[in-house]
């Protein structure tokens, strides 16, 4: 799953073939309502995968690097400096 635990849950295709995610599942690998997800048919196995947005990565998401509100104003300053170009 990604997120170190795998989980195992039976539900059931309902009307129109809709399938409910358990909470635990949902929980587990962060999805909430209204989130976009894909689905994909692998092998004979079918794959729900979360479409992460910038927020839940910027939550979530594997940290690559720290910037402090410091530099980003260092930064800002830097180019409020230079010179306007149309």
């Amino acid at each position: 799953m990604g997120f170190g635990m795998d989980i195992s849950v039976e539900t059931k295709v309902g009307k129109k073939r809709v399938i409910v995610i358990p909470k635990v599942i949902a929980d587990a690998v962060k999805i909430h309502e209204g989130q976009r997800v894909k689905i994909m048919a692998v092998g004979d196995k079918i794959v729900i995968e979360p479409i992460r947005d910038a927020i839940w990565i910027a939550l979530y998401g594997r940290k690559i690097g720290r910037v402090m509100p410091e530099e980003i104003e260092e930064e800002s300053l830097r180019e409020q400096e230079k010179p306007f170009e149309k």
